[in-house]
């Protein structure tokens, strides 16, 4: 009878989801972008990194679908071994965010009291500095790298997962199966991440995926100013950044146009996806 119960359950998520034709729409580019830059190797034979100063400048061609920028390299490849990269940043700084934020809020939540007021109060100074500006205050002083990148957008991210987990575990830790869980003797911990945990999934996955589109297009506002990656590793960002000069404005427009419409496309994408789920999993959005 369960089992029957949780198959029309998805079934009727699976139908509300599909009746989303934005979603839908979303989830098939955002399909089609994850494969094309998965399959990189297999749809195109250049080096992303190759510099060929004999084939600068060239134009759209068979050989260069796109053509290639003022140091011979192919646009094509590097918008799709840059998407790996980009995306790759995306999300494991989500999940970095999500997990971190999760844990402390989960903590806040069932505690209360002195922790939480601590908790909170570490949130609210990370949250009180404009984010782009502690962003950039953290790459000056630890440095640029991907790891460091990696590193920033975990520890800057985490407090609006937190309040998000928070408010939902403060609701949650007054129901009768919490008490029974303790009458029980379950360990906080077991109560926290085995029973509460659980029924917070569905805002924490569309936050989750919300943020991934965020951190895409900080880091290609950090590349494109030049404190994101460094210039020997290709993201959308960088490949962006290389072309900002007057004359490639003026006369190259693909070389910004592309990555450009690049992160267009996969930040909509994942935002109409992310609604869609928001729709699905979180009923309190309705």
């Amino acid at each position: 009878m369960e089992n029957n119960t949780k198959s029309s359950l998805a079934k009727r998520n699976i139908s509300k989801f599909m009746r989303n034709h934005m979603a839908v729409l979303g989830g098939t580019i955002l399909l089609i972008i994850l494969l094309a830059c998965i399959c990189a190797p297999l749809l195109t034979p250049h080096d992303p990194l190759l510099i060929d100063l004999k084939q600068k400048n060239l134009p759209c061609s068979w050989e260069h679908p796109l053509g290639t920028d003022r140091m011979g390299r192919d646009l094509f490849a590097r918008i799709l071994y840059g998407g790996r990269m980009s995306i790759f940043i995306g999300v494991v700084s989500a999940v970095g965010a999500t997990l971190l934020g999760v844990i402390l809020g989960c903590i806040s939540g069932y505690y209360g009291g002195w922790v939480d007021k601590i908790l909170l109060y570490i949130a609210e100074l990370f949250q009180s500095f404009p984010y782009y500006l502690l962003i950039l205050l953290c790459v000056g002083l630890i440095g640029q790298s991907t790891r460091n990148l990696f590193l920033i957008f975990i520890l800057t991210g985490w407090p609006l997962m937190m309040r998000v987990v928070r408010s939902k575990i403060f609701s949650l830790k007054q129901e009768p199966f919490v008490e029974s869980c303790r009458a029980n003797g379950l360990r906080p911990v077991s109560i926290m991440f085995h029973h509460l945990l659980p029924n917070t999934l569905g805002p924490v996955i569309v936050n989750a995926t919300l943020r991934v589109a965020s951190y895409i297009l900080s880091e290609a506002s950090l590349s494109f100013l030049g404190m994101g990656v460094p210039d020997t590793v290709v993201t959308w960002g960088n490949i962006m950044n290389a072309a900002k000069r007057l004359d490639i404005i003026q006369t190259q427009p693909i070389l910004w146009i592309a990555p450009g419409a690049a992160i267009c496309l996969f930040v909509l994408s994942i935002n109409f996806f992310g609604d869609g789920l928001r729709d699905v999993l979180d009923p309190s959005a309705l």
